[in-house]
C-alpha cells in the first residue's frame, strides 16, 4: 500500500482554536474509517471520495460499492491501516480518504420538524453519538456554531456510525441569532437544564421542536438560555441527577419524537 502524504505545519504557530474561522478549521481531507461510516460516506452523493483502502474481508462486508468514477479499492492489511490511522483506531479493516462535507445554512431547516442545537459542544465522540441518535429518531438536522465546536474528523464520523452522511449539519456564526431565526420558523426551542423547574415532557408543545443542549460542565450559555422558549430538565430517579450530554440527547429525542407523533395523530383525527 502506498503511504499517504504527511501534512506538516512548517514550524509556524497555528491560529488559536477559538480564533479560526469555520473554513480554516475544516480540514482539506480526512480519513473516515469503520464499516458503517465508510458505507454511508460512499452512498452519499455529496461526499467527494479520493481513496478507499480495505482488507478483503472488509471489502466483502461493504458489499456492492456505489459507482464512483475513478475509485478503485486499494488492498490493505490491518497493519497497513494501523500505521495509517494509529494502532488504537478501531478501523474494522477499511479507511476512506474524502473531502469534508460542505456545511448547510439555516435555509436547510425550512421543512424540518425536529432538530438538535448544540451550544459549544467540542468533544467529537459526544457530537458523533448525538448525530447517531438524531438519525435514529428521524431528526432532520444538527445545528452547531462555526467556532468553539467539534469539526468533521474520522473520530466524529466513527462515533456517528454513518449518521454524519445522513443528516444535515448546519453551521451558524452566532447561536443566539440563529435560535431567533429558528423560532421565527415556528420551532419550540427547548433548552435542557438539569436545574430547570419544568419537566421536559411538559415543555413539548408545537409541531416543530428544537432541542438545545450545552456542553458538559458549562451547560447552556446565558444568551442561549435567554433565546429558548423553555428550559426543562430530564427527571431521573437515581442519586445522580445529570446525564452525559449524548445520553441526555437520546432521551430528549425519544420524548420529542413521541410528542410529534401525538401531534400527527391529533391532526389526523385518530
Amino acid at each position: 500500500m502506498s503511504q499517504p502524504p504527511r501534512h506538516r505545519h512548517g514550524g509556524q504557530r497555528q491560529p488559536g482554536y477559538g480564533q479560526r474561522s469555520p473554513d480554516e478549521r475544516r480540514p482539506e481531507t480526512l480519513w473516515i474509517y469503520g464499516i458503517h461510516a465508510v458505507s454511508a460516506a460512499l452512498a452519499n452523493p455529496r461526499r467527494e471520495i479520493r481513496r478507499l483502502l480495505a482488507t478483503p474481508n472488509a471489502l466483502s462486508r461493504l458489499g456492492d460499492l456505489p459507482a464512483r468514477p475513478g475509485l478503485v479499492p486499494e488492498p490493505a492489511t490491518p497493519r497497513d491501516l494501523d500505521r495509517l490511522l494509529g494502532p488504537d483506531t478501531v478501523h474494522q479493516g477499511v479507511a476512506l480518504e474524502a473531502a469534508p462535507l460542505a456545511s448547510s445554512g439555516i435555509e436547510a431547516l425550512a421543512n424540518a420538524r425536529l432538530i438538535v442545537v448544540l451550544d459549544q459542544i467540542t468533544d467529537p465522540h459526544n457530537v458523533g453519538a448525538i448525530m447517531r441518535s438524531a438519525v435514529a429518531f428521524a431528526a432532520d438536522a444538527v445545528v452547531t456554531t462555526g467556532r468553539h465546536a467539534a469539526i468533521e474528523t474520522g473520530t466524529l464520523a466513527k462515533a456517528a456510525s454513518g449518521a454524519l452522511d445522513r443528516i444535515a449539519w448546519v453551521e451558524v456564526p452566532n447561536l443566539a441569532r440563529a435560535l431567533e431565526e429558528i423560532g421565527e420558523l415556528g420551532f419550540t426551542r427547548i433548552g435542557l437544564d438539569s436545574e430547570a423547574s419544568a419537566d421536559i415532557e411538559d415543555a413539548m408543545v408545537g409541531e416543530r421542536i428544537a432541542l438545545v443542549l450545552g456542553a458538559e460542565g458549562k451547560g447552556l450559555r446565558r444568551l442561549t438560555r435567554d433565546t429558548c422558549d423553555a428550559l426543562a430538565r430530564l427527571s431521573v430517579p437515581g442519586a445522580i441527577a445529570s446525564l452525559n450530554v449524548s445520553n441526555a440527547a437520546v432521551l430528549a429525542l425519544y420524548i420529542a419524537s413521541r410528542s410529534l407523533r401525538r401531534v400527527d395523530v391529533s391532526d389526523n383525527g385518530e
